[in-house]
C-alpha cells in the first residue's frame, strides 16, 4: 500500500467511526438546546461542531484539516514573544499565572490555576518533527471527537486528567490539557471549542542581548500567582549546555557563594553540585534579583547576565486574572 493510500484509508476509517457514533439531526437539536442553558460557549464554535456531526452523519466528507478565518496578526518585538490563541470559557475560579513562547517553532504555552487544578492551551508548529505527522495520528485513534469542524483526539484521559488535540490549520496543533478536575475530559471539550485566535505578547522585564558564541535564544515566559509575586525567564541553548535567566523578587539559595563582579556590581558564583546548576546572581538597582543558571562555564554564566536587557515596564498585569 503506498504512503497516498494509507492516509486515504486511515482518514476513511477514522470518519466512519465518527458516522456511527453520531446522532441524528433531532438529538443534535437538543444536545444544542441543552449545552445553551448549561455553559456558555461561542455561537460560531457549537454551530461548527453541530454542522460537522451532521455532515459526517449524512455521509459528508469532513477534512482533518480545512480552511479557517484569518486571524489577527501581532508581530513580535524582540525577546517578546506572541502567543496566537486563547480560550473564551473556563471553568470559575481559575486565572491566568503562565506564558510562555519563544522564537521559530518553539511553543507556545499559556496556563491557567485554581488551587492544586490546572488547565493548559499550547499551539505547536508542524514544522517541528515532533508534531509533523499529528494529523495522521488524530485519523488513527478510535476516540476522536469534532473541534470547530476538524477532527481532533482525546488522549491521557482519566476522570480527573485529559488531553484534547486538534489542528485549526494546516501549521498549527493545540492542544488543550485538563488536571485535577473532575470530568475532566468533557471540561477539556468545553475549552477547546471556545479557543479562537486572540494574540497577546509576552513582555517580561528582562531580555537577551549578546549571548556567547553558539548560543541561541529559546523562550521567555512569565508566571507568577500576580503582578506582586511575578517573574521572567528566559532560556537558551548552545553547544555548551544550557542557560536560564530569571529576574525575580526573592534572591536564590546562595550558600558556598564566592563574589563574583557582574553588571558593575558585586554579584555571587555558586559553582555546580549535584543536581544543583551552577549559578550567577547579582542584587539589581531595582530591588530585584537576576541568576543566570546553567551547566555552563562561569565565564559564559557571567557574560549571559551581562548582556541582559531590562524593561522597566514590564505587562504583569493579566497575572492572577481570569
Amino acid at each position: 500500500m503506498t504512503p497516498s493510500n494509507e492516509t486515504e484509508t486511515l482518514l476513511r476509517d477514522s470518519l466512519e467511526r465518527l458516522a456511527e457514533r453520531a446522532p441524528d439531526g433531532n438529538e443534535v437539536l437538543n444536545a444544542l438546546a441543552r449545552a445553551r442553558q448549561r455553559r456558555r460557549r461561542p455561537r460560531l464554535a457549537l454551530a461548527a461542531a453541530a454542522a460537522a456531526v451532521v455532515a459526517v452523519a449524512a455521509g459528508v466528507p469532513l477534512a482533518v484539516t480545512a480552511v479557517t478565518d484569518s486571524t489577527a496578526q501581532l508581530t513580535p518585538a524582540a525577546g517578546q514573544p506572541v502567543l496566537t490563541y486563547a480560550p473564551d470559557w473556563l471553568p470559575g475560579g481559575f486565572t491566568e499565572q503562565y506564558r510562555s513562547g519563544g522564537p521559530g517553532i518553539a511553543p507556545q504555552v499559556r496556563q491557567w490555576q485554581s488551587g492544586a487544578s490546572r488547565i493548559e492551551l499550547a499551539s505547536h508548529s508542524t514544522a517541528d518533527p515532533a508534531w509533523a505527522q499529528t494529523a495522521l495520528r488524530i485519523s488513527a485513534l478510535p476516540d476522536q471527537v469534532v473541534v470547530h469542524g476538524r477532527v481532533g483526539m482525546v488522549t491521557s484521559s482519566s476522570g480527573t486528567a485529559a488531553t484534547l488535540t486538534w489542528m485549526p490549520d494546516d501549521e498549527h496543533v493545540l492542544t488543550a490539557t485538563v488536571d485535577g478536575l473532575p470530568d475532566a475530559r468533557t471540561v477539556a471539550e468545553q475549552v477547546a471549542d471556545s479557543v479562537a485566535a486572540s494574540p497577546v505578547r509576552v513582555r517580561g522585564e528582562a531580555r537577551f542581548g549578546p549571548l556567547p558564541a553558539g548560543m541561541r535564544e529559546q523562550a521567555t515566559t512569565v508566571r507568577g500567582p500576580d503582578s506582586a509575586n511575578a517573574e521572567t525567564v528566559l532560556d537558551a541553548s548552545g553547544p555548551t549546555g544550557t542557560v536560564h535567566v530569571t529576574v525575580a523578587g526573592a534572591p536564590p539559595s546562595l550558600g558556598g557563594s564566592a563574589p563574583v563582579r557582574v553588571r558593575a556590581l558585586t554579584g555571587a558564583y555558586v559553582p555546580a553540585s549535584g543536581p544543583a546548576d551552577a549559578l550567577v546572581s547579582v542584587k539589581l538597582p531595582s530591588g530585584r534579583w537576576l541568576t543566570a543558571s546553567g551547566r555552563v562555564p562561569k565565564d559564559q554564566l557571567v557574560a549571559v547576565a551581562e548582556g541582559i536587557v531590562l524593561d522597566s515596564a514590564p505587562d504583569y498585569g493579566w497575572l492572577g486574572g481570569s
